[in-house]
């Protein structure tokens, strides 16, 4: 297959790199009435890979998203203040004795999902996350291997596509594209880590290093946070969506889904029932595919209730919305006499896997990756408020903003039980129970946490800055549906399909057994590729 062939969506971008209206204008419709071979709820990462790769095999299908079908070039700016629209920020309860703040940091509203406002980096995960049982005696193993998932990452890596140095962790690999220039904060870190003898590489992040196609080159205004204005970062908005859209497929923004059909006769999935402008509508669908991730997906799942499922779709052993993880975020910022400019940058540009796996001469298990964030000044002001800073000393800290480099972690919390999404009491504008989500750390959590902030200050401290601080913070929900073995140990099994309901499948980070210490889009998307290539072998 040819480059242009595999990255169609590339050239189906103006030629100035502006989204073409007149795609989305020729764009296929289907009525609630046409029985679907396939209707999926949600286009982030696992939804919108799902709607290309069906739609590419010949299927019928249909994505619905509660969100609006964003124009970065009219939707989006370089404003931190005014990017809130990307996030998902309808009603929900956080609980336990950690709760976890929901909203800008782990959800996205519209289509293209969370990767709208990604920071772009997309690392695989290890052959040992899949079995970290066997192997560490805590987790869960996975009922697929690393092995099945390499071909799928190799192939997505080249459709987003993504730039970085020689990966020497985990399975060692190469990426399509050479890596991006440094900027400062990434300059800082590699300076700290060599000092302090720690390897570090540049990459991996979904942004190609020059133009692509119709995709402009990455202008390094640091605001991929906010939604890349340019469509240089790799989003499904830019490159999935308007690939399955070419391929037949139809996208329906601003439906909210808030039931699944079960026929109990047949005990098949046999629609959705979503509300648009006000009204409720039923489309049918020979196969439902869910993909609305670790929050949303297991609400939608124990909203469906029914006659054969009193406690919720797919939950006759307990499982659905158990197991929800997110991983340990601490940011360490160090100030330098020179100007750093953090912003100059892909937020994460280089990073060190080096601490990834278990070490047996460590008090606990698994491990943590570092990379350079670059908070922008809104997200600075929230670390420094959080050291206790206000009034003269907080407006010094601010306007010292550009001498300033961040790093932050990604630790490997471990999967509880009682982590899990409930229905609460109160109900949202369209009658439907919200997320009421629990959260607790566990001791061997702590333990990673407080070890990955103890490295950040040496390499920061290494490179020669004159002071630190740390706040801690989460990222990454996964889990609450996760792939098991079998019914009793999980909702869907290794190809995303439910234990419960043979046409009912769940293509998103739910699944997740585990979360590794990586970011998880890539392994989303890898993870919904192979899910689609074996429901189209199997139809």
């Amino acid at each position: 297959m040819s480059v242009e062939e595999r990255n169609e969506s590339a050239w189906l971008l103006t030629p100035e790199g502006a989204v073409d209206d007149t795609l989305r204008q020729r764009m296929r419709r289907f009525d609630d009435g046409d029985e679907l071979d396939a209707v999926i709820v949600g286009c982030g990462a696992g939804g919108s890979t799902m709607l290309q790769r069906l739609a590419r095999f010949g299927w019928r299908v249909a994505a619905l998203d509660a969100g609006p079908f964003w124009d970065p070039e009219e939707d989006w700016v370089s404003d931190e203040a005014a990017s809130h629209q990307l996030y998902w920020t309808e009603p929900r309860e956080i609980g336990g004795s950690d709760p976890v703040p929901l909203g800008s940091n782990n959800s996205g509203r519209g289509v293209g999902g969370s990767m709208v406002h990604y920071a772009g980096y997309t690392p695989r995960f290890h052959p040992s996350d899949f079995h970290t049982f066997t192997v560490d005696g805590v987790g869960a193993d996975w009922p697929i291997h690393y092995e099945q998932l390499r071909g799928y990452y190799e192939r997505l890596e080249e459709e987003l596509p993504v730039a970085g140095e020689h990966w020497p962790w985990g399975d060692p690999h190469g990426y399509p594209h050479r890596p991006h220039p440094v900027g400062g904060n990434g300059e800082v870190f590699m300076r700290g880590a060599e000092r302090a003898g720690i390897r570090v590489k540049v990459g991996p992040v979904a942004i190609p290093s020059g133009r692509f196609g119709h995709r402009a080159h990455c202008i390094y205004r640091g605001f991929c946070l906010q939604g890349c204005k340019v469509n240089a970062k790799a989003s499904p908005l830019i490159t999935h969506i308007p690939d399955a859209i070419a391929h037949g497929a139809e996208v329906r923004p601003d439906c909210m889904v808030t039931a699944i059909g079960v026929d109990d006769l047949t005990g098949r999935a046999t629609g959705v029932r979503y509300v648009r402008d006000g009204l409720e509508r039923f489309q049918r669908a020979s196969v439902v595919i869910v993909a609305g991730y670790a929050i949303e997906t297991p609400r939608l799942l124990l909203n469906s209730a029914s006659a054969r499922f009193p406690d919720g779709l797919c939950n006759d052993h307990d499982q659905v919305g158990r197991y929800v993880m997110v991983q340990g975020a601490p940011q360490t910022a160090g100030r330098f006499d020179e100007e750093i400019r953090m912003y100059k940058a892909p937020p994460p540009e280089v990073s060190t896997e080096e601490f990834y796996e278990t070490d047996p001469s460590k008090p606990y298990k698994r491990g943590f990756s570092v990379q350079t964030v670059s908070p922008l000044p809104i997200t600075w002001a929230e670390h420094v408020m959080a050291q206790g800073y206000w009034g003269t000393e907080f407006r010094n800290y601010m306007s010292d903003y550009v001498h300033w480099a961040v790093l932050g972690a990604l630790c490997e919390f471990l999967p509880q039980a009682d982590n899990r999404v409930t229905l609460a009491d109160e109900t949202d504008r369209h009658g439907m129970p919200i997320a009421h989500f629990a959260y607790s750390q566990c001791e061997n959590d702590r333990k990673v946490m407080d070890a990955a902030t103890a490295v950040m200050e040496r390499i920061l401290k290494a490179a020669d800055a004159d002071e630190v601080i740390t706040i801690n913070r989460y990222a990454h929900l996964v889990g609450g549906a996760r792939m098991a073995a079998d019914e009793r140990h999980g909702v869907v099994d290794a190809d995303c399909r439910t234990f419960a309901i043979p046409n009912l499948y769940i293509t998103d980070g739910s699944v997740l057994p585990t979360q590794g210490s990586a970011n998880p889009a890539l392994t989303i998307m890898a993870v919904a590729a192979r899910a689609a290539d074996r429901m189209a072998r199997r139809s």
